[in-house]
């Protein structure tokens, strides 16, 4: 369970990295389809980062 400090940080995240919630979701949707096809060459390696660094910044913030 997440401690109210980290639901704190986890809103400003959110709105600071993608401006709501919608809107992380629809990136994690497209994390999900991408892994499904990650192929070489079927996304772009900056589409790739860019899917890593929301990961990482996620795991940054409830750890």
């Amino acid at each position: 369970m997440l401690t109210p400090s980290q639901i704190e940080n986890l809103n400003e995240w959110i709105k600071e990295a993608y401006g709501s919630p919608e809107e992380l979701i629809k990136q994690l949707d497209n994390i999900v389809f991408m892994l499904h096809f990650l192929e070489e060459e079927v996304f772009t390696r900056r589409e790739v980062q860019s899917a890593v660094e929301l990961l990482k910044g996620l795991g940054e913030v409830l750890g």
